[in-house]
Parts: structure tokens; C-alpha cells; sequence
């Protein structure tokens, strides 16, 4: 049974005020015992939902929300400072673009390099090896040291090796963003194909219109408090409501 539980989740992290002290400063401060000045941010705060197989949920929020924060606990990423995640099924998650990828390599050993980190194994690589980079559309550049990669290949190259096995569990953070429009459609008919497997999917995105297209539910986050959960339509909608009257 696949699902996700996130009870009372606070995040928190530790924030040093003092400027980088000099040799002869550190030396000083250490004989006086005088300890740096720290301050603790929540980055989320208290937060609690559930999800199931099915359940297609996009997260809004300003800059600084907590949204991406939140995905990287469900991810393991982050510890939980109190409360709980648990999570059933596997997780696929794409939160950066290009992250595991060693610029050294080519595509094709990236492949096989970032494949190994999000669990797969070398003969479900070499299964969808050609598929990654058949939709990727990187076959004049597989071979390629990803250094020399656009933004875009790079974006392309991460998104086909995530969805490549229908993961039970997919966790996006603006993985849309910087792909040129034929390759987006390509990308939402496969999340649209994902999706109707009941896989769950969590996305963070500034495009609204892809979550309301995306998503059947939405949740808000502000100041990592969770404010609203429910339809896009509705909640979105209070969202960009609250955002105009701060302008």
C-alpha cells in the first residue's frame, strides 16, 4: 500500500550571526569561551497531512514558503527536528535539476551513475537506458561530458531517467522550469500517463495554470505554516488572492 503520513513535522535550522572571525579572533574567542551568536529558523512549521494512491498534490508558496524543504523531508533529505514522515512506496525524487550528475561524465554514464542513487539497479538501467535517452532526446550528445550540457539537456536528461519505471511515489521541485515548450507537452503527457497508474505525485511550482492542469489537490504553505488544503481551483485561488493584497 502506498501512502505518506506527515504528523506535526517542524524543521529547523541553526543560523550563526557572526561574521568569519580571523586566526587571531577564533584564538581570542576560544580562551574567552565566548560562543557565536545563533538563532534557530523554522523553516517548517507543525505541519500535518496524509496522502494516498491517487492523490496528484501540488504546494504553493512564496519564496522561502518551506515548500522545498518539506519535499526534501519526504525525501529523507532533511531529518525531522520533531514530529513525524512516514512514507510506503518508492520514492522517485527529482528535486534539483541535474543533482547526482558528475560533469566529468557523459550522459549515458550519468545515467547509470544517478540511476544507482535514486535505487534502481544495473539491469533495470540497462533496461531503460535507450527509452531515458530516447525521450530525452540526447542521442547526438549521450556521449557527451554533461558539463557541456544547456540547462535545458540538463533538465531533459533528469526528468526521462525519473520517470522512466513509474515510480510509486514522485516528487517534483520546479522540474518544468527552462524546458522549451515541445518537450513540456512530451513531459505532461507522461506525467498525465504516470498519474493514471496512482502513483502519488508531489510537485512544487510557481506555474500555477500546470498545477490546476497537473493536480488534484494543493496545499499553502507561508512562513512553513500549512494554511490551506484542497482543490486547486480553491486554493490557489486564495493564494494568489492573499499574495495581490500584500503588493
Amino acid at each position: 500500500m502506498t501512502f505518506v503520513s506527515v504528523e506535526n513535522l517542524s524543521i529547523n535550522f541553526r543560523i550563526y550571526h557572526d561574521r568569519s572571525p580571523s586566526l587571531k579572533e577564533y584564538f581570542a574567542n576560544f580562551f574567552k569561551k565566548k560562543s557565536p551568536t545563533v538563532s534557530t529558523f523554522v523553516a517548517v512549521n507543525n505541519v500535518s497531512f496524509q496522502l494516498s494512491a491517487g492523490d496528484r498534490v501540488g504546494i504553493v508558496g512564496h519564496n522561502g514558503a518551506g515548500k522545498s524543504t518539506l519535499l526534501k523531508a519526504l525525501c529523507r533529505v532533511y531529518p525531522a527536528s520533531s514530529g513525524n514522515v512516514q512514507v510506503e512506496g518508492r520514492i522517485a525524487p527529482l528535486l534539483e535539476i541535474g543533482a547526482g550528475f558528475h560533469p566529468e561524465f557523459t550522459g549515458r554514464e550519468n545515467i547509470y551513475l544517478n540511476g544507482s542513487i535514486l535505487g534502481y539497479t544495473k539491469s533495470e538501467l540497462q533496461g531503460m537506458e535507450s527509452d531515458v535517452i530516447e525521450f530525452a532526446e540526447l542521442s547526438e550528445f549521450i556521449d557527451t561530458p554533461v558539463k557541456y550540457y544547456s540547462t535545458g539537456m540538463y533538465m531533459r536528461l533528469a526528468f526521462s531517467l525519473a520517470t522512466a519505471m513509474h515510480p510509486e511515489i514522485l516528487i517534483l521541485d520546479e522540474v518544468f522550469a527552462g524546458g522549451d515548450i515541445s518537450f513540456m507537452e512530451k513531459a505532461r503527457a507522461r506525467m498525465h500517463s504516470m498519474i493514471d497508474k496512482a502513483n502519488i505525485m508531489v510537485m512544487v511550482s510557481h506555474d500555477h495554470h500546470l498545477i490546476s492542469s497537473l493536480c488534484n489537490r494543493v496545499i499553502w504553505l507561508d512562513h512553513g505554516k500549512l494554511i490551506a488544503d484542497g482543490s486547486p481551483d480553491e486554493v490557489v485561488n486564495q493564494y494568489l488572492n492573499a499574495m495581490t493584497k500584500m503588493q
